[in-house]
């Protein structure tokens, strides 16, 4: 997709979308086009500018498309509604698109962040999920080419910060639909390899490095709660550790922060299976590896003044003889000795290895992972929002405004010492899970917890309701890439 800048609308694409908030005036400079176009005051009369709401315009060879906002909308709603709308009307938009923000009363904030919003929505309603069919797609996107081109109409005062905002839009949306494939790639087509072999190949073309860490490695660095989850798989395991740094650092210096992910390729459950009937959904369990993934090369596309490291523990959690079973203790990085009650709670154990690596071989200023971890997030919040967990109130803070910006929605859950009976053993220094189906999400937050070096600023996000989801896009839930906004938002609100 080839992004454009114009400031008049003497000379106009064949397309052009025209945003409005609910109960804004047609823009002056278009109510000319308006009036010839067949309506004028009939068509601000019958026009509510409600979210997704089209009206079509004719004149002369361009077509216009009015798109409501709905009231007084934010970035996400911008970003969904113009998603939604580049989905649903995909065959009817021209490969030469325009998008109007010539609007009498849109400060110059607004229309970038609008810009940003409506590229990155127009750019990631062309994704096609259909990577593995033989048959051709016969419902393709119009700007789905290389050679499609979309021109953003602003006021020339506003034209400098337009094409930043058009272009990181562009950028993320991109990331983003890598994540979406990575995501929604079946177990035969992922596995440890894979996710390692992603982040090599997105290093080594976006300028940031990668190390990748095999089994006998993992072994001799002492990661043993990754391989003892890894025990059952027919593929090795693999620790990703990526390390970003801008070309050009600040006088001020870096702010270091680290990410972990949860990268388990696949999820049955161990010895402890799951019910087969949702089972096939368990290829989304790297949810948070990918969350990371997309950040770490996001930042990297935008050269974000920022110090960042992510680590990756990958395996998948499989049923074999070599399998661990419940009751018996495994060994960690840390040194601590964990008893396993439940093999379906392996997400938290290579967490473990991977936050204590990152406290003791990076020390970052704030450490935040990710995970699809419990479906006890699902149950308190459905598919809305992602559990946060944090022993640092400015840090909770930070994300919690960044959820609300980027629509990526986070509710914080207590951490009290009073959950910290969910982990006594009487065999080892903890054990995985309480085994009882209460406060699920909170005491494998605890448990990660032990993990953390006493870090003074560490966050937990359960995204298991949100990395992987309904929507509109596909006939069965798919991939959001849920956390490379919040993250990102989160690091440029950094001081």
């Amino acid at each position: 997709m080839i992004l454009k800048i114009n400031h008049t609308l003497k000379s106009l694409p064949p397309t052009v979308i025209i945003p409005l908030a609910a109960g804004d005036p047609l823009p002056k400079a278009l109510q000319a086009i308006a009036s010839t176009a067949g309506g004028g005051p009939l068509i601000e009369a019958d026009f509510k500018a409600d979210p997704g709401e089209v009206q079509l315009l004719y004149k002369g060879e361009t077509r216009f498309f009015l798109l409501g906002l709905g009231q007084s909308p934010a970035f996400h709603d911008v970003l969904k509604t113009f998603r939604s709308f580049s989905h649903k009307y995909r065959q009817k938009l021209s490969p030469d698109l325009g998008v109007s923000f010539l609007h009498d009363n849109l400060s110059a904030a607004d229309a970038a962040t609008w810009t940003e919003a409506a590229v990155n929505g127009l750019a990631l309603g062309t994704f096609q999920i259909g990577r593995y069919k033989n048959a051709p797609n016969e419902n393709g996107h119009v700007l789905g080419s290389p050679d499609a081109t979309v021109t953003v109409l602003v006021e020339e005062s506003q034209a400098k910060a337009c094409v930043a905002a058009a272009r990181r839009g562009l950028a993320i949306a991109e990331t983003q639909m890598d994540i979406f494939h990575l995501v929604n790639a079946p177990s035969n087509k992922k596995n440890p390899e894979t996710l390692a072999q992603w982040a090599l190949e997105s290093g080594k073309k976006y300028g940031y490095s990668v190390r990748a860490l095999n089994k006998e490695q993992i072994l001799a660095e002492g990661l043993h709660a990754l391989l003892a989850v890894n025990r059952g798989s027919e593929f090795p395991p693999s620790f990703i550790i990526m390390e970003y740094r801008p070309k050009k650092e600040p006088s001020a210096g870096l702010k270091t922060i680290g990410l972990v992910g949860k990268g388990v390729t696949f999820d049955t459950g161990g010895l402890s299976i799951k019910p087969s009937a949702n089972m096939h959904y368990m290829k989304s369990d790297m949810g948070g590896a990918a969350a990371v993934f997309g950040t770490i090369e996001a930042a990297a596309k935008l050269q974000m003044p920022v110090h960042l490291v992510g680590i990756v523990p990958s395996t998948d959690n499989s049923v074999d003889a070599k399998s661990i079973k419940p009751s018996d203790v495994i060994e960690s990085y840390s040194g601590k000795t964990i008893e396993v009650i439940d093999t379906d709670a392996e997400g938290r154990l290579i967490l473990a290895d991977g936050l204590c690596y990152l406290a003791r071989n990076f020390q970052p200023e704030a450490m935040i992972d990710l995970a699809t971890l419990t479906g006890s997030t699902v149950r308190t919040f459905g598919y809305h929002a992602a559990g946060l967990f944090s022993n640092n109130d400015a840090l909770a803070g930070q994300l919690f405004a960044a959820g609300e910006r980027t629509g990526e929605r986070i509710w914080r859950l207590p951490l009290w010492d009073a959950y910290k009976d969910d982990l006594k053993s009487d065999v080892a220094d903890l054990r995985n899970f309480s085994g009882r189906p209460v406060a699920g999400a909170i005491g494998a937050a605890k448990f990660l917890e032990a993990f953390i070096e006493e870090h003074p600023a560490w966050a937990h996000l359960d995204i298991a309701g949100v990395a992987f989801n309904d929507s509109e896009f596909s006939s069965q839930k798919s991939a959001t890439a849920f956390g490379v906004r919040l993250l990102l938002d989160y690091i440029s609100h950094l001081e």
